[in-house]
């Protein structure tokens, strides 16, 4: 039975190639959902919840986000500590994969950015980024229009792009590559892990798919994903639970057994040592905090 499940959101570029949008709060527009295209964000006031993927997280003034295509996402205010309505709690851009295909097509010197696009797909917060200069950057794609908007709104890619501090958010398109080099093989294991999570995994069973030594795809493996392979396993697992605890009303036990854990002690553990809080207390959460609010007819 389905509990939560995001709504899928349109965005209209018939007639602009970016799309902006600021709102206040509370409104209509904050709500878990997901779209094709990839979002920066950036949170002007209030604080509360993020909630990305299997991610859930805090933000504040200055919070700014990249998120990538259909990745379910919402910003939830916390309405204790921030009681009264604002007009101006976000500023976003909206803004396609073939609108960048076409950019790097045109100008090859814009691949520079692929890393932090693919990083997207798991959702990036640039921590420690300035926040005037961030609302800078959004006001002038807001004021211009046409080729000056769409200048702006490179000038601010490139900066975001050079910011060191990307800090992923949830398990989504961890690493793609074509061909046969390392990171290729490698990106091969990260796909079978992601769908075969729940069966029988090994460094061995790992190795032969990469077609590498086990001590070599070891290596490898933590190089290219920065993580260690048996951490990776149990990361998508957990991901893949978060998700189950909020779009179905499974049992928590069998949900633990459902995603590869073998008993209900080792999945309590690494769920909290992963998110920070028990499987019980993230449903709840996600469950109050993500669940459409029943409203009371006039």
């Amino acid at each position: 039975m389905s509990i939560i499940q995001p709504e899928f959101e349109y965005v209209d570029r018939a007639t602009e190639t970016i799309r902006y949008v600021e709102h206040g709060w509370p409104t209509d527009l904050c709500r878990w959902h997901s779209h094709a295209e990839y979002e920066l964000h950036l949170i002007i006031s209030t604080r509360g919840k993020t909630f990305v993927g299997d991610y859930i997280g805090e933000f504040k003034p200055g919070s700014l986000f990249m998120i990538g295509p259909n990745v379910p996402h919402n910003w939830i205010t916390d309405e204790v500590a921030n009681p009264e309505p604002v007009e101006t709690r976000d500023m976003l851009v909206q803004f396609s994969q073939e609108s960048l295909d076409h950019l790097t097509m045109a100008f090859p010197e814009f691949r520079e950015m692929e890393a932090m696009f693919e990083l997207a797909k798991s959702g990036i917060e640039f921590t420690g980024f300035n926040p005037t200069f961030a609302r800078g950057h959004f006001e002038r794609i807001h004021n211009t229009r046409g080729a000056e908007r769409i200048v702006a709104f490179l000038r601010f890619l490139v900066r975001v792009n050079e910011h060191a501090e990307k800090k992923p958010l949830s398990v989504a398109g961890i690493i793609q590559a074509e061909g046969n080099s390392k990171q290729a093989r490698i990106a091969e294991v990260v796909d079978y892990i992601t769908q075969n999570y729940a069966e029988e995994m090994s460094v061995e069973i790992a190795a032969n798919i990469a077609s590498m030594s086990a001590p070599a795809f070891t290596r490898n493996f933590q190089r290219i994903t920065g993580n260690k392979f048996v951490e990776f396993v149990n990361r998508v697992r957990i991901s893949q639970a978060c998700s189950m605890l909020y779009s179905t009303d499974e049992k928590i036990a069998s949900i633990c057994f459902a995603v590869g854990f073998q008993n209900i002690a080792n999945f309590n553990r690494h769920f909290l040592k992963m998110k920070g809080t028990t499987p019980k207390k993230f449903r709840e959460t996600a469950l109050r905090e993500l669940a459409p609010k029943e409203r009371e007819n006039a």
